[in-house]
């Protein structure tokens, strides 16, 4: 049984965030109620003083200086979501929104947002019950918060939209009636504290790096099956030539390789006589490319593990003082920038992939049949899953352009520059599935190299994975029908089961 995560405000880890987005159950620490309740009181005596106070008794955005009667200040709060629920696109994936709906919970319950005791307690109940928002994907220019993504989370919440459901999709007063819940009516600010914030833009961007963590250590996996398809040396992850660069990252996944390759008899048989001085990059170059990749990862985990524990609202409120004070924490320009270098990571990773691929494919590199196939000619084996490969990297290549370097002025230019993180965030998960791809592809190349190889084995970690991996793909013979050996390779890539064959051996983790 998954255990249930408890999130507490501002001090969630990296892990929890993780077990979120694959599946596990969240609920709030209630040790935050006091703070929330006097957020929301503070709201009250700010409004009793009669002064104005952006979004509680205010326009938004450029609209900011038109007072709202206090008759309208319920309405106010209910039309700022049916106004900003202008999503267009697919459906944001089901995980993605609950991730979202986690962080936004874990915001809100820090007290500086002033919702009420009830909105923060229908938000854990559509958490805990899986009552999830069809969120359209695009909208979103990661600044003034992910307002459309999050005003169709806040729009189920009223009872208008649509949701997902343990019984499917429904309209959203109906999926909150099937267990037993109701639409809130949001008070003064509430309407605005679920809109403003980065939770929709952090999400993606944590769904990214959580698939980009598992790629990353099934890159290295089968990076290093093909070091042996190839009769390539282990002498460039001599822990020497990494010490003296003194790169963390560079350090450790020379080291994963090393342990990945450690008792392999193809690499014994070549120790000594070979006339081959030194290995193509693709292979030699492991280390310094993908200790630079995890190096990355680890910047864009950090800086997302501090934005999904931080209040991005605005205003917010400060109980102590009464204060409403109005700032940028909204500018999501720290998740655009996580979010682009993890599509950089990304991009790396299948690129040194799919070169390993079109390495072992040549015979005048790799020593191995012509496309790996014993009957090149009349089979042409490995030549299509090849270009593939290059299809997708080149894919990757053009979704890399850095999206935090863009900047379009809205809202009649009083929000004059924003982060674009939204859909900075919202490529890396196609990215991650084109990587992987790429890996899987590999994965079915390496294991065909090694299989010329016989009676000489691998590794014995190495051999575990090409036995996990032959136990759906048998060895290629003469052509067939190959679209299904690269889906059967994916799965096991997704699901982190080639990973989990090279049982014993540590690889990195994010944290």
């Amino acid at each position: 049984m998954t255990e249930t995560i408890t999130l507490v405000p501002g001090a969630v880890p990296l892990a929890h965030w993780r077990a979120i987005y694959r599946g596990a159950p969240a609920v709030l620490d209630p040790s935050c109620a006091p703070a929330v309740a006097e957020s929301a009181a503070a709201v009250a005596r700010i409004l009793a003083r009669g002064e104005p106070v952006y979004g509680i008794n205010t326009g938004f955005g450029k609209l900011a200086s038109v007072r709202i009667d206090a008759a309208d200040l319920a309405t106010l709060q209910r039309n700022i979501v049916l106004s900003h629920a202008a999503g267009v696109g697919e459906p944001s994936p089901v995980p993605v929104v609950r991730l979202m709906l986690a962080l936004k919970l874990a915001s809100l319950a820090q007290g500086a947002s002033g919702v009420q005791p009830a909105t923060l307690d229908l938000l854990s109940a559509m958490l805990a019950r899986d009552v999830i928002p069809v969120v359209p994907c695009q909208g979103s220019v990661g600044a003034s918060g992910d307002l459309a993504p999050l005003a169709h989370m806040a729009a189920v919440m009223i009872g208008v939209g649509e949701a997902t459901t343990p019984e499917g999709r429904m309209p959203a007063a109906e999926a909150l009636a099937s267990v037993g819940l109701s639409p809130a009516a949001l008070g003064p600010k509430e309407g605005l504290a679920l809109l403003n914030g980065t939770q929709f833009s952090t999400a993606n961007a944590l769904a990214g790096l959580f698939e980009a963590e598992g790629l990353m250590q099934a890159a290295l996996v089968v990076g290093a099956l093909a070091t042996d398809a190839a009769r390539g040396s282990d002498a460039p992850f001599d822990p020497r030539i990494h010490a003296l660069r003194r790169h963390r990252g560079q350090i450790e996944t020379a080291s994963a390789l090393r342990a990945l390759m450690a008792g392999s008899a193809i690499r014994a048989s070549h120790l000594v006589g070979d006339e081959r001085v030194q290995d193509p990059y693709c292979l030699r170059c492991q280390p310094q490319v993908m200790g630079a990749c995890l190096d990355l990862l680890r910047q864009a985990a950090e800086t997302l593990a501090t934005e999904a524990n931080g209040v991005s609202d605005n205003p917010l409120i400060f109980p102590e003082s009464d204060e409403a004070l109005s700032g940028g924490n909204f500018h999501a320009e720290p998740v655009a920038f996580a979010a682009d270098t993890i599509a950089m990571a990304l991009c790396e990773i299948g690129s040194l992939s799919e070169r390993r691929i079109a390495m072992l494919v040549d015979p005048a590199l790799s020593g191995l049949p012509a496309f790996l196939t014993p009957k090149p000619g009349l089979n042409s084996g490995f030549m299509i899953p090849q270009v593939t490969a290059a299809a997708l990297v080149s894919e990757n290549k053009q979704r890399a352009m850095p999206a935090s370097v863009d900047s379009i002025p809205t809202s009649a230019n009083q929000e004059d520059h924003v982060s674009m993180a939204a859909h900075g965030a919202r490529r890396l998960l196609p990215m991650a599935e084109n990587a992987a791809a790429v890996v899987a592809i590999e994965a079915l190349a390496a294991a065909q190299g090694c299989d010329f190889h016989a009676p000489l084995t691998s590794s014995p970690a190495l051999e575990a994975v090409r036995a996990r991996l032959r136990s759906d793909v048998p060895h290629l013979d003469d052509d067939r029908h190959f679209h299904p050996d690269i889906a059967a390779a994916l799965a096991l890539v997704r699901d982190g089961s080639l990973v989990a064959a090279a049982d014993g051996v540590s690889l990195p983790v994010l944290g």
